[in-house]
């Protein structure tokens, strides 16, 4: 079983270096990882996906508030998310299997992004699941090569635990 956990951190230099290293140092596997901009300037939110098996979430938010850096981290472990991962796949195709391409592309709500004689990159976007089955029926006919965004989630609802605002204390942002 996976579990999503959201930090925010300051926008800083090494910061997502500290985040690994974290990681790292106490043989925890990261599943993914999406660190990208917020609403905030100054302020980057992390999406980490690890394995609950085998990693103690708590301790894992624990020592992820020991980073300086660190602002606040959300376990959406028990949240209703949305989630979302994004996946690019340069698959072979031919005259002769290009139509059950496109085909197979409607059906799962795909987009072809671009058109080469000899391959088609395709883009799809939801959940983990659907891309893992897009994918495993692309396989016969040859992906050339593919990249994934990892998962990016946010609390379903207007009760999101990643409210905040400015208040002046050195760190610029408090949790509402």
């Amino acid at each position: 079983m996976q579990h999503t956990l959201v930090a925010l951190v300051e926008d800083k230099p090494g910061v997502l270096n500290r985040v690994a290293s974290l990681f790292r140092r106490r043989a925890y596997n990261i599943e993914s990882l999406t660190v990208g901009h917020t609403e905030q300037p100054g302020i980057s939110r992390m999406t980490i996906v690890v394995d609950n098996d085998q990693t103690n979430i708590a301790h894992v938010v624990s020592n992820l508030y020991k980073l300086v850096n660190t602002i606040q981290v959300t376990d959406l472990g028990e949240t209703p998310t949305v989630e979302r991962d994004l996946a690019m796949i340069k698959v072979c195709a031919d005259n002769n299997n290009r139509t059950s391409i496109m085909q197979l592309v409607d059906v799962f709500r795909a987009r072809i992004v671009d058109v080469a004689n000899d391959s088609l990159i395709v883009e799809i976007t939801g959940v983990e699941e659907k891309i893992n089955s897009f994918v495993d029926v692309l396989k016969p006919f040859g992906i050339l090569e593919m990249v994934r965004t990892g998962i990016v989630a946010m609390a379903r609802g207007n009760n999101s635990p990643m409210n905040y605002h400015a208040n002046g204390n050195g760190n610029g942002y408090k949790a509402n």
